[in-house]
């Protein structure tokens, strides 16, 4: 008997284990929420969780910094993510911005890249719709 608990109490801690693995690391909006009028200056917060955030050209592991990407999509996995007045980048590791976008429905999309800006990818990205005043 004592034997099958040990057995199932190291089945439950290994199966712990592995579904705090399956949480990987993400990114988030602050604010503004999904959905969400808003008026110029559009206010924007950014979230990451899992990764630390550092400066463009840092390449230690786990860390990155945002880029913001104005009506664009989430990049692939190692693409380098452009540098246009519709693709934000926020290598001194700068966590908020405020933007002026044109009356309308927005996405915004935030991609997580590594300190070469190249993307860690869809799973590393957030992409919400705004209404501009």
């Amino acid at each position: 008997m004592f034997r099958n608990n040990w057995l199932a109490g190291v089945v439950l801690v290994g199966s712990l284990a592995v579904s705090g693995l399956a949480q990987a690391a993400s990114v988030s909006f602050v604010e503004p929420k999904d959905g969400a009028t808003v008026s110029n200056p559009v206010h924007v917060v950014f979230g990451v969780d899992g990764m630390k955030i550092a400066p463009a050209g840092t390449m230690t592991d786990g860390t990155g910094h945002h880029h913001l990407l104005i009506d664009g999509k989430p990049l692939a996995k190692g693409e380098v993510i452009p540098a246009t007045d519709k693709s934000l980048h926020f290598g001194k590791g700068q966590t908020e911005t405020d933007l002026t976008l044109p009356p309308g429905d927005h996405t915004l999309t935030l991609q997580f890249g590594d300190g070469m800006h190249r993307s860690y990818g869809p799973e590393m990205s957030k992409t919400i719709t705004v209404h501009v005043k």
